[in-house]
């Protein structure tokens, strides 16, 4: 699967802009701030529905307009598809598929795949366990656009519940009426179903990830390993395999009722999917903490490496996004990545200079700055050469 064509209008810096792109590698390279990161953003926005950078939509508008529009031509084998996103902050965003506007954005999903690597992975090794879970749920979504609905579910189960149990807390302190047990008795049994089968998923990754990331750590980084992932929470803890949902579902709903007393006294739901923690770990210890910044950077690529491994391995090659990533590394890292990178159908790479893109990345470049993209050619005297 590759994109085609990309087109923005009122998409960050950029008022509109058209760039053609091909199998391959694609370099864009410019100065800091000239919207290099902007292209790639927009790719990754389609993909999950979401930026890599910013946690809402409204940065992602250009400044002074109502809405932003995202549209991609992707072709994948003999079959092309033109998708398009339109963002409208603090209203419904809208999606096409093939010019058809009878779709919700979430239907989108799946038609482009990417694996992004970015500055920002360094956080999946050393940041909160928000960070990981985040990786989890949107992998897990790549692989299946219909976890996008049980995520949603989960988190409108979630906001109900707590919304309930803060009123308890509340009516606890100025002694008020008291909760309605059988009320939180149901929203338990809502939040346990719904996080049992986002558990199961999560789970099923992790060990599909597993063998995958230590390969690519060895490949990374030979000789620093071994790397282990492991799940950690009320339910499924240790990320034990062939869980069935059930059983997950029973272990929350227990966990739920052993933290009720708590929870009314804080009010907010505090065991479930969204508190628990993928542990990464380095040998014996946990990464966190422990790990080497060095050895921070090799975990955080290693599970995009085994990230794009296992999508690829499901029949639907992502789109590899390097954003600006080859700076943040030393050089060893940087010619072993790009080595393990460079035969993917489709590598869109950012950077501020030239001479940090290892030469095994050869393929199409463009000049980002002041808001134009311009396809660069190769003097043939200059041009890269893989021997």
């Amino acid at each position: 699967m590759h994109v085609t064509h990309l087109s923005l209008a009122d998409f960050r810096s950029y008022a509109r802009v058209e760039v053609s792109l091909e199998p391959g590698v694609t370099t864009f390279v410019g100065p800091n701030g000239q919207g290099k990161t902007n292209l790639v953003e927009a790719v990754g926005y389609l993909a999950s529905l979401g930026s890599h950078r910013v946690s809402s939509d409204a940065p992602l508008v250009r400044m002074g307009a109502e809405h932003a529009v995202v549209r991609a031509a992707v072709r994948q084998g003999d079959r092309q598809q033109l998708v398009e996103l339109e963002l409208n902050p603090g209203r419904a965003n809208r999606a096409r598929i093939n010019r058809s506007s009878q779709v919700k954005p979430r239907d989108v999903l799946g038609i482009v795949r990417t694996v992004l690597f970015a500055p920002e992975d360094l956080a999946l090794v050393k940041g909160d366990p928000g960070e990981r879970r985040r990786f989890l749920d949107e992998l897990m979504t790549a692989r299946s656009p219909r976890m996008a609905g049980v995520r949603s579910d989960y988190d409108r189960v979630l906001k109900q519940r707590n919304t309930l149990l803060k009123s308890a807390a509340m009516a606890r302190r100025h002694g008020g009426r008291e909760l309605d047990m059988s009320t939180l008795d149901v929203w338990d049994e809502h939040l346990a179903r719904v996080g049992a089968e986002l558990l199961a998923q999560r789970l099923e990754l992790i060990s599909a990830l597993r063998p995958l990331a230590d390969k690519a750590y060895e490949r990374l980084a030979p000789g620093g390993g071994p790397v282990a992932l492991e799940y950690k929470g009320p339910a499924g803890d240790g990320g034990a395999d062939g869980v069935s949902r059930e059983e997950l579902y029973a272990e929350l709903l227990g966990a739920l009722q052993e933290s009720r007393r708590s929870e009314i006294e804080r009010g907010v739901t505090l065991v479930g999917p969204h508190r628990d923690d993928l542990v990464l770990k380095l040998g014996e210890l946990p990464a966190k903490g422990y790990a080497s910044h060095g050895e921070s950077w090799s975990f955080a690529l290693s599970l995009r490496l085994a990230s794009y491994e296992l999508l690829k391995s499901e029949g639907n090659e992502p789109v590899l996004v390097l954003d600006d990533v080859f700076a943040e590394l030393d050089a060893r890292r940087r010619a072993r990545l790009a080595e393990l990178v460079a035969p993917g159908e489709q590598v869109l790479v950012t950077a501020a200079v030239e001479e940090d893109v290892p030469e095994v990345l050869v393929g199409a470049r463009f000049s980002v700055s002041e808001g134009e993209v311009v396809r660069v050619a190769r003097p043939p005297s200059t041009a890269r050469s893989l021997l």
